[in-house]
C-alpha cells in the first residue's frame, strides 16, 4: 500500500492522526448510510414485484375489452365514443426524502368529462374498458412512481458503496501506512538523536577525566 507524500514531522503525524479520525467517522457514517438505502430498497422492490405482477396481469385484460369492443362495434363507433369521453389528467409530481434520495411522489386528478356517448351504439366491453382503464391508472402510476424510486435508490447505493470502500480500502489503509511509517521514523530519529548525545556525553567525561 503507498503512503500518502507527507513529511515525516511530529507536526504532520498530528494532522495526519486527525485526518484519519475524521476519516474512520466518516466511513462509519456511509456505511450506516449504506446499510439504511440497502434496507428502504428492498422494502421498496417488494412493493414494486407486487405492483408490477398486478400491473401486468391486469392491463392486457383491459386491453382485451378495448379488442373486443372494437370488434363489436364499428370502428367509427368506438372512436367517436372514445373522443368524447376524453378528460384532462393533471399529473403533479411532488418529491420526498429517502435516507437523502429524492424520490417522486405522484398525485393526479381527472377533470370534468364534457360529453357523453351514446350507450345504445356501443358494446358493454367498451363501457367496461373506459371504467376499468379509469380505475386502474393509479395502479399504473403507482408502479412507474416506484420503478423510478428504485432506479434512483440504485444509483445512491451504487455512489455510495463506492466511496465507502475508496474509504475502507484505499484512503484508510493509506493513511494508517503513512501514521506508522511516520511513528517509526520519528522513533528511529529518536533513537539516533539519543545515541549521539549519549557518544557526546562520553566523549565529554573521557575528556574531563
Amino acid at each position: 500500500m503507498a503512503r500518502l507524500p507527507i513529511n515525516p514531522t511530529r507536526m504532520e503525524l498530528l494532522r495526519l492522526k486527525k485526518r484519519l479520525v475524521v476519516a474512520l467517522r466518516g466511513h462509519k457514517l456511509l456505511k450506516d448510510k449504506l446499510d439504511g438505502l440497502m434496507k428502504e430498497f428492498l422494502e421498496i422492490s417488494k412493493k414494486y414485484k407486487i405492483s408490477r405482477i398486478k400491473v401486468d396481469e391486469q392491463l392486457p385484460k383491459i386491453l382485451k375489452l378495448f379488442v373486443i369492443a372494437d370488434i363489436t362495434s364499428s370502428r367509427r363507433i368506438t372512436e367517436n365514443a372514445l373522443e368524447s369521453t376524453k378528460q384532462e389528467l393533471e399529473l403533479k409530481i411532488n418529491r420526498n426524502r429517502i435516507m437523502g434520495v429524492m424520490v417522486p411522489r405522484l398525485e393526479f386528478s381527472f377533470g370534468e368529462i364534457k360529453d357523453m356517448y351514446s350507450l345504445i351504439h356501443t358494446s358493454p366491453e367498451l363501457d367496461r374498458a373506459i371504467a376499468s382503464l379509469k380505475d386502474f391508472l393509479p395502479e399504473i402510476l403507482e408502479m412507474v412512481e416506484l420503478e423510478e424510486t428504485i432506479r434512483l435508490m440504485a444509483g445512491e447505493i451504487e455512489k455510495t458503496r463506492r466511496r465507502v470502500n475508496a474509504l475502507e480500502y484505499t484512503v484508510i489503509p493509506r493513511m494508517q501506512e503513512t501514521v506508522k511509517y511516520i511513528t517509526n521514523k520519528l522513533d528511529e530519529m529518536e533513537r539516533s538523536n539519543t545515541a549521539r548525545l549519549m557518544k557526546i556525553k562520553s566523549l565529554r567525561l573521557a575528556r574531563e577525566s
